[in-house]
């Protein structure tokens, strides 16, 4: 069900996101038991997300989702940026990222791991492909891949 609920709530708030100027990235929601749960709304733009764009995604979306309500039972409303190591999700994020070292985690493993670190080369289709210095060049399925992220080096 919560698929289906941040499907509907993407597709209630996605105009809003483009009005403002903002990319409409992941909707996530949790449920609590002892308090009241969290519907986060992550958005993204050229130069990074600041407080002010929050507040301004938030005014803008709030009463769309009273009108709406898509969700019953109490809820906290939280706008935030995705952070620097979110996971790839969208054709934006894998041209944003190409070229770069990122982080891959497998279903399966391929060639005996599930986990390593790749320069991006290209999203296509549902193809993703990577260069990996002892693996090689990589082609591998979007559906086999667990999570890919921006590698964050400190």
């Amino acid at each position: 069900m919560a698929g289906k609920l941040t499907e509907r709530i993407m597709e209630l708030i996605a105009p809003s996101a483009d009005k403002l100027g903002y990319e409409l990235v992941d909707v996530e929601f949790i449920r609590r038991r002892e308090s009241d749960s969290e519907l986060i709304v992550y958005i993204d733009k050229d130069g990074g997300i600041t407080l002010d764009d929050c507040e301004s995604m938030s005014r803008e979306i709030d009463p769309i989702l009273d009108e709406a309500d898509p969700i019953a039972d109490p809820y906290v409303l939280i706008v935030s940026s995705p952070g620097l190591d979110r996971p790839l999700k969208t054709d934006r994020d894998y041209r944003k990222h190409a070229g770069e070292k990122v982080e891959v985690k497998l279903f399966e493993k391929i060639n005996g791991t599930k986990k390593f670190t790749a320069t991006l080369i290209e999203k296509k289709d549902d193809i993703v492909s990577l260069e990996n210095e002892s693996l090689g060049r990589l082609e591998i399925e979007i559906s086999k891949i667990a999570k890919i992220k921006p590698f964050i080096e400190f």
